[in-house]
């Protein structure tokens, strides 16, 4: 597969190699350069934001944190 570099320096992974990996916008990657014309290119692993919500509800101010009522979009 072939990509290029843009005018602002971005590079589009194809739409095949994205489907494959199931990448997803906002996703963050690092890159390093192994030797001139050849970069290393990995996807950072996500961040586990498991347990945030009884973290912040745990805060020493009471009430300080209220979660958001869920919506349907029926209701919009």
């Amino acid at each position: 597969m072939q990509t290029k570099i843009s005018s602002k320096g971005q590079v589009v992974l194809p739409v095949e190699l994205r489907k494959l990996d199931q990448l997803r916008p906002g996703q963050r990657f690092d890159i390093e350069r192994v030797d001139e014309g050849q970069y290393l290119f990995k996807r950072q692993p996500a961040s586990d934001n498991k347990g945030m919500v009884d973290w912040l509800q745990e805060c020493p101010e009471k009430d300080w944190f209220q979660p958001l009522p869920s919506e349907s979009t029926d209701t919009l």
